[in-house]
């Protein structure tokens, strides 16, 4: 009875078949499946219970008087620089060239691509590059 018991362990054994375990992260930072990365962040967010004390809970209404401060600001400040493109460009706008508004270089010329404008801030040294197409 006793090797019966052992065969029949034996015999088990052999019929039974095993995989390998393969662990797969959830977070894709870590190599997980990207589409995880909005659900990870909704919960974290859901979670956390912290406020921050700097930020503003809306934007302030204002009120018809700063509305039409605001407007006649803006409104005043674009003819203004009209009149200063007008002065610098002459009527048929922007002509190659280099000119100089304060600390602003501007480097105007054509390309195959159309029109570059190079800005320089010779202030800080930031520059940044504009292209008007043909």
């Amino acid at each position: 009875m006793k090797s019966f018991f052992v065969l029949l362990f034996f015999m088990g054994a052999l019929s039974c078949q095993a995989q390998d375990l393969v662990y797969t992260p959830k977070n894709p930072a870590f190599g997980g499946n990207p589409y995880n990365s909005q659900w990870l962040l909704a919960s974290a967010e859901a979670q956390n219970s912290f406020e921050d004390p700097s930020a503003t809970t809306g934007r302030a209404q204002q009120t018809e008087l700063e509305r039409f401060t605001s407007s006649l600001n803006s409104q005043l400040l674009g003819q203004v620089s009209r009149s200063m493109f007008t002065n610098q460009f002459g009527q048929d706008g922007l002509s190659p060239g280099t000119y100089t508004f304060g600390s602003l270089a501007l480097d105007i010329y054509p390309s195959n691509e159309g029109l570059v404008i190079n800005i320089l801030d010779t202030n800080t040294g930031e520059q940044t590059q504009i292209v008007i197409p043909n």
